[in-house]
């Protein structure tokens, strides 16, 4: 485990990819379940596929964050990304109150 946090004002190549594919895995996942559960035959199978990739692609993830790149997977690149999502959901929220507030004036 090194000795850096996610939002260490520093650029970490390894957390960026590990975040990369942790969303990628997370998508597929996801969309995976949607997929099988809304869809008829053929795209159930798509949907099945998606799952059985999502879970692999996280394995993988786990496997290079803890044994590769010696990080935590859950201190240094969940919590970081968490961390700057929440941050560009608060500017993205008060951008949006500015363009509603001059669209209000005008």
């Amino acid at each position: 485990m090194s000795n850096i946090i996610p939002w260490y004002p520093t650029w970490n190549l390894d957390i960026f990819f590990l975040t990369i594919i942790g969303i990628v895995a997370l998508a597929l996942f996801v969309l995976g379940i949607l997929t099988a559960y809304f869809g008829k035959s053929k795209t159930r199978a798509v949907g099945g596929g998606m799952i059985v990739g999502g879970l692999i692609i996280g394995f993988i993830t786990y496997y290079l964050s803890d044994y590769v790149f010696k990080l935590s997977l859950v201190n240094e690149v969940i919590l970081g990304a968490l961390f700057y999502l929440i941050a560009a959901i608060i500017g993205l929220v008060i951008g949006l109150l500015i363009f509603l507030a001059a669209i209000m004036k005008t």
